[in-house]
């Protein structure tokens, strides 16, 4: 007789379980294959310590499961990267913390690459990606021309560690924060 108080364990790791695991994940988030393949193993880390049962033997089912959501086109890196970039620089991030928070997500390096000089070619002054994302950046963090302007001056040092901190250049981060408020466009 089973009691209220008893809790079932969960079901078994299966193939089945795991291909609905990888579609609600992917239902609700866009993803790196890396990503896929680490919130699956988490999911099967769980389920698997709760059975008493070794992780470890679900590994080449959760390659699997990543290989076939590969092929049918529900994970592509390329188009990840793409579409997390530009949603980088959209919200201020330089080329360097876009590079590392891909790295970050599993995205490879050659990537990683592929997508930032796409991005340049889409661009037709390339050396304005940075500085626009200073800007943002810059706009969003409240820093330099969008201070209050009597507290501008007196933060300037600190703006620009900001920006230094955030990967931004010092010559491009000093012309975002000297930069008058008009120009910032």
């Amino acid at each position: 007789m089973r009691r209220d108080t008893e809790i079932s364990p969960p079901g078994p790791v299966s193939p089945a379980w795991l291909e609905r695991a990888a579609l609600h994940y992917l239902e609700r988030y866009s993803a790196s294959t890396e990503m896929l393949r680490r919130t699956l193993a988490r999911r099967v880390d769980k389920r698997a310590r709760a059975r008493g049962e070794d992780p470890a033997a679900f590994a080449e089912m959760i390659a699997a499961t990543v290989a076939r959501a590969v092929s049918a086109g529900l994970v592509d890196d390329a188009r990840f990267a793409d579409a997390r970039l530009a949603t980088l620089r959209r919200r201020g991030t330089s080329s360097r913390g876009a590079s590392a928070k891909l790295a970050a997500k599993g995205v490879s390096r050659a990537v990683v690459e592929a997508a930032m000089r796409a991005e340049r070619e889409a661009m037709p002054e390339a050396a304005d990606i940075d500085a626009q994302a200073a800007r943002a950046y810059a706009k969003r963090r409240r820093l330099g021309p969008y201070r209050r302007p009597d507290t501008r001056a007196l933060h300037r040092d600190r703006d620009l560690a900001a920006l230094a901190r955030a990967g931004f250049s010092y010559d491009l981060a000093r012309r975002a924060i000297d930069a008058e408020p008009d120009e910032q466009g």
